[in-house]
């Protein structure tokens, strides 16, 4: 199956060295490509890609209202974002915008095309250590006075209360396998009904959930 991507970025020699690099990946497609966050979504609006590799900071409409747009259409469009660790601020607003998943601009290129791929299969988070950090400190900056919500986790087991604890902590489905003592495809079956039963995008928003309600807290 091959993974079709709109490169968003305001520089183009990003654009053209995602570009090139995916040249030699048959099993990755760029489609188009955008200079503006308005660009890109008009950009997935006529091409329907899988990926969108994000900037954030970008004239006009940033990465983030884009973002919004995106996730919020008809289209199953996943954002990737593209990131410094000095943008973490910029990045709280991308989870609240849909964001599926983050790669870092440093990152060796191959690692991004990696990212792009788990963003693509919606089967894993980038760079767990990072994300968790990002997703830690999102949750410690959430409104004063917003308390983890109990309610969230009404209707779901005691079983899939401890996958969604080990997703929360970055645990892919292979990890929660092992630690569960349950098969892989068990696991799998477990974080597709999580994903239903909370109404969650993918397994970032899955984290998210996690910190929000307690089930998980930064430091552990």
């Amino acid at each position: 199956m091959t993974v079709r991507v709109v490169l968003a970025d305001d520089q183009p020699l990003v654009r053209s060295g995602l570009r090139v690099l995916m040249a030699d990946h048959p099993d990755l497609e760029v489609v188009g490509e955008a200079a503006t966050g308005a660009e890109a979504v008009e950009r997935v609006g006529e091409t329907g890609p899988d990926v969108v590799v994000m900037d954030i900071r970008m004239p006009g409409m940033d990465g983030i209202e884009a973002t919004r747009r995106i996730t919020a259409g008809s289209l199953p469009t996943r954002v990737l974002i593209l990131t410094t660790f000095d943008e973490d601020d910029h990045v709280y607003g991308a989870l609240r915008a849909g964001a599926s998943g983050f790669a870092v601009k440093d990152m060796a290129l191959d690692d991004i095309l990696t990212a792009i791929r788990v963003v693509a299969a919606g089967d894993a988070l980038i760079a767990p250590g990072v994300t968790r950090r990002l997703i830690a400190d999102f949750v410690e900056h959430r409104p004063a006075g917003a308390e983890p919500s109990v309610r969230r986790l009404e209707g779901i087991t005691e079983r899939e209360r401890e996958v969604l604890t080990l997703v929360g902590r970055g645990r892919s489905n292979t990890e929660i396998a092992q630690d569960l003592f349950i098969t892989v495809a068990t696991a799998k079956s477990h974080v597709s009904r999580l994903l239903a039963k909370l109404g969650a995008r993918d397994r970032v928003q899955l984290v998210i959930t996690a910190y929000e309600t307690g089930l998980v807290t930064p430091s552990g």
